[in-house]
């Protein structure tokens, strides 16, 4: 293994823009790994920039540290991975991140129109939701979270 292919934990944290204690964090729960020099300092592999980053997007888009690690999972250990091995990662997500997508499709419409609460606050209430038909289907948001 190239010398170019180790950084430092400092090296990561400027890198990819989290906090130093936020990389042991990930560390300890075993999303990534350092391997030890003789004084003991933590050294990463080039690619695990791409492994934290990976996190970051993951979390904006709102999976939780365990569907992060599952996806993490897939990858491997100890070596850069290959495109094959991110397509993995991408196939297992594949049907979270569409539904999701989905999800924000249909709040972004009906936020333009109602969101399908019975409020029958809104002027387009008795013609969307006359007779708070929606509050026969259930409790909540009917018209978006009814699939």
């Amino acid at each position: 293994m190239d010398k170019n292919d180790i950084v430092s934990i400092g090296t990561l944290a400027r890198r990819t823009g989290l906090a130093v204690s936020a990389i042991r964090f990930y560390e300890e729960k075993g999303l990534i790994t350092s391997q030890r020099t003789a004084g003991n300092q933590r050294r990463f592999l080039r690619s695990d920039i791409r492994r934290l980053s990976f996190i970051l997007i993951a979390q904006r888009m709102g999976l939780s540290l365990p569907e992060i690690e599952e996806a993490i999972s897939w990858l491997p250990t100890g070596r850069t991975p290959t495109v094959t091995d991110w397509q993995r990662v991408s196939r297992s997500l594949r049907g979270e991140i569409d539904a999701r997508i989905k999800l924000l499709t249909r709040t972004r419409a009906k936020l333009d129109e109602c969101i399908g609460c019975g409020c029958m606050s809104l002027q387009r209430c008795p013609l969307t939701n006359r007779d708070d038909r929606a509050a026969a289907a259930g409790p909540g948001p009917r018209y978006v979270l009814d699939d």
